[in-house]
């Protein structure tokens, strides 16, 4: 998360992911956020740009708000890309094992598409879930529309279980 774009590009590199939770964590702003992303779009990165919000967020009824502040200043004064991704992972799902329920993911799914359409006429931008994506909850998940792809992250690092997510994902 703190490897300048340039370097990433020179070492071969294809995609980044920005605005990881354990980023923002950390005191990454939604201006450097934008920073981030326009400097890796200058240097033909394509852009895994994540979202989400956090318990307390989202127990005060926030999602809505927080995930417009994030996509807003994220991408502010840049122009649709068809090098941006997003990802949809909800801080509080992040490595808890819960996820959140079916309506929920596909209300929040849809209003990040809503908002992108509306503020910067993406038409159908790619849009990933990612928050304890395991073996086991795999195949409901692939059963959500709104749902493009998955960002897997703990239950990558051990090769059975992401073997398995990939195995379910494709059966």
């Amino acid at each position: 998360g703190s490897i300048n774009s340039k370097m990433v590009k020179n070492l071969g590199c294809k995609y980044v992911i920005i605005g990881h939770s354990e980023n923002r964590n950390e005191g990454e702003t939604n201006f450097l956020i934008n920073t981030k992303i326009k400097k890796s779009l200058k240097n033909n990165l394509k852009i895994l740009f994540c979202i989400g919000e956090n318990l307390k967020d989202k127990k005060k009824k926030k999602t809505k708000k927080i995930l417009t502040k994030q996509i807003v200043l994220g991408l502010k004064k840049i122009r649709k890309n068809k090098n941006i991704f997003f990802a949809y992972e909800p801080v509080w799902s992040i490595g808890t094992g819960i996820i959140p329920k079916t309506n929920e993911l596909k209300d929040n799914i849809s209003f990040i598409r809503r908002l992108l359409l509306k503020k910067f006429k993406y038409v159908n931008p790619i849009v990933l879930y990612g928050g304890s994506v395991n073996q086991k909850n795999i195949q409901e998940l692939k059963k959500i529309n709104q749902i493009d792809g998955f960002l897997i992250g703990g239950s990558s690092q051990k090769a059975y279980k992401f073997i398995d997510i990939i195995k379910k994902t494709f059966i």
